[in-house]
Parts: C-alpha cells; structure tokens; sequence
C-alpha cells in the first residue's frame, strides 16, 4: 500500500477574517483550541483567531509564520515560528500542533522538520518550545534543568526530546476563582501596603496607557526579558519605548480584548517599579488571563508583588463581574510568586514545560 504523501505550504495570514483566503488561518486558531483541550482539558489557554491575527500582521517586534501539513488536502497538523526582531536575537519560538487522531503518521516529525529549516534560513541558533500537560503523576515523569518541578512524558515531550531538545524549566499554572470570598486578597492587600510604606504608591488603569505612562511602563515592561526566572532560556533583552508600548495596545485592542493594569509607582523617583495585567476576550465573560507581572529586582523585598496581583485582582471583579477565573504561568522556581499565588487562592490546573535547543 502506498504511503499517503505529506504536503506542507505556507499558512496563508489574510488581513481580516472575514477574507476569502481566511480559511486556513480560522483552522490553526481552532486548532490551537483542540491541542490545549486535549493536552490539559483547557481549551481557554488558547486565544481566538480574532486575538491572534492583530500579531501576525505586525511584524515589527515579532514576526510569525506558519505552515499547513496536509495529506490529500486534509490539514492534519500546522507549526507557527516566532522570530524576535532585536538585533542580535537568535531565537525561534516553536509551536507544533497536530491533533491526537493524526499522530504517529510521521505529520508531527515532517513540520518539525520544516520550522527549523526555516529557522536556520534565518541564522537563527537556539530553537524554543513549550509542551502542556495534565498535573498528574505518570510512569515515566521528566525533571528540568532546574531540577524544579516535573512533567510527565507525552509523546509530545518525547518527540522534542528525541530531536535533541532539552528540558530547561518548568511552569506551573494556577487558576484563582472570581467568585470566591475576597476577603484574603482585601487582607493581604492591606498588609502589603503597610509593609511596603509611603514610597509605593499603586496605579491603574484600562488599556490603552495615558501618555504619560508609556515611558515608564515601557521600562517595566522591558525587564520581563531579562529579571523573570528562564532557568538556561535564553532570550535577548527587548528594547521598550513609547512607540512599542502603542503597538503592543494596538494589537491587543484590536483583538477586541480587554487589559487591566495595576503597577506600583516609586515615589521618591516617579518610576514604575512592579506590574501585573489582567486579560479577557471581547466576551468580557469566562476566563481571565493573566500576562506580565513583575517586579524589578533593585525594588524586590517590599511585598509589591502581593499589591499588583491583589489590587487588580479586586479592581477586575468590578470591572468584569461575568469573569469566572483567572489563569496565570509561573515558573516552579519562582517561589516568591507562587507563595503569593497559593496565599491567595490560586490552585494547580496543568503544567507547561520549557525546551530549548542550540543548532
């Protein structure tokens, strides 16, 4: 019997949905659904084809492409490639997408294959992935360079490890409840604030930022790359000003969603030195997801990590009474934050696990 032959073009990007060519583009976003559904029962973990096509259009922090494995003209799986366009970024961020009916049909190996093709095409030297899954315990369980936490072994994790990529770091994520009491984030609030003194001030605000916070949340913004826990990651240190700020609030509003932002203020020097946002879809119902939160290390040690997450938190169940959850990653090692998290409420819902590999 001959083997069917796998095909695999270009994923096309049209510039809206409702495009005669939008079709393979409305595929992968639904297929980014199926994958978080059936890795860790959390469909909501990915974005709507309406909140990822803002970034695929914009290329000019992150540029994206994505390619279509087909056998007969049926998808039967697709890869996205992330390049970060600093100078001097060697990175490609992987994500690889094949449905559990069409494993094992060598899809999964062919589209691997072709990303990192065209990731050497572009000098690009360290290849990054990351993997979901359930928070159980398995036969076979993996532990990474940080030795840190643990995954079990999916034939997902199993592949990449097989093609030489390593395991660097583990990510836990935690879901906190909307509707619960609030009494402990109202307690935990207050106490922060008392320990962190007058030199804190909190601030928030909706997207997008007032001009006279750009620079000063591009700054904050900048330090994700370089101050949050990557065990071995390696990623390059992003350059943020006012005019990147206005790009990334374009793309988000223009997915139709909905950012919340609480950041510490330093007083004595009017810096934003801590931040955390919250995030939800056009529906303004549902999950809530957590993006960036952070605080600067010359400023850690004063509990602005518990005002960030608290005071948004409660500002959020105003502004979005529908919510029902709010979903946030963290690595294992981070144990200031998690220790924040679980004070709080936040429980255990899957795990992600970070690879890196150098070519």
């Amino acid at each position: 019997m001959t083997t069917p032959t796998i095909t695999i073009s270009p994923l096309v990007v049209p510039r809206t949905l409702s495009d005669d060519d939008a079709g393979d583009f409305l595929a992968f976003a639904a297929l980014n659904r199926r994958i978080c559904d059936e890795a860790v029962g959390l469909p909501d973990l990915s974005p709507s084809a309406e909140e990822l096509l803002p970034s695929w259009l914009d290329d000019t922090d992150t540029q994206e492409v994505g390619f279509v494995a087909r056998v007969d003209g049926e998808i039967l799986g697709m890869i996205s490639v992330a390049f970060a366009q600093e100078d001097g970024a060697q990175t490609a961020e992987i994500d690889l997408l094949v449905a559990e009916e069409h494993w094992g049909r060598g899809v999964e190996e062919a589209l691997l294959a072709r990303a990192e093709e065209e990731s050497r095409s572009r000098g690009r030297s360290i290849l990054q992935t990351w993997t979901l899954h359930r928070p159980i315990d398995a036969e076979r369980m993996l532990t990474p360079g940080t030795g840190w936490g643990r995954i079990p072994a999916t034939p997902l994790a199993v592949l990449f490890a097989g093609a030489g990529y390593g395991l660097e770091q583990v990510e836990r994520n935690s879901e906190l409840d909307l509707h619960a009491d609030d009494t402990g984030i109202r307690q935990a609030l207050a106490d922060a604030e008392a320990f962190a003194g007058d030199d804190y001030r909190v601030i928030s605000w909706n997207l997008p930022t007032p001009a006279e916070l750009r620079e000063g949340y591009a700054s904050i913004l900048a330090r994700l790359s370089t101050d949050a826990p990557s065990g071995d990651m390696e990623f390059v240190a992003e350059h943020w000003d006012a005019e990147r700020v206005i790009r990334r609030e374009s793309r988000l509003l223009d997915g139709g969603q909905l950012v919340s932002v609480a950041a510490v203020q330093h007083a004595p020097t009017g810096a934003l030195v801590a931040y955390n946002e919250l995030v939800i879809a056009k529906e303004r119902a549902g999950v809530t997801h957590q993006f960036g939160t952070l605080v600067a290390k010359e400023h850690r040690g004063h509990r602005l990590g518990t005002i960030v997450k608290c005071a948004n938190l409660l500002r959020w169940r105003d502004l979005v009474p529908a919510a029902t959850v709010v979903s946030t990653f963290n690595a294992e090692e981070n144990r200031p934050m998690l220790d924040i998290n679980e004070a709080i409420g936040f429980v255990p819902v899957s795990y992600a696990g970070a690879w890196q590999k150098r070519i």
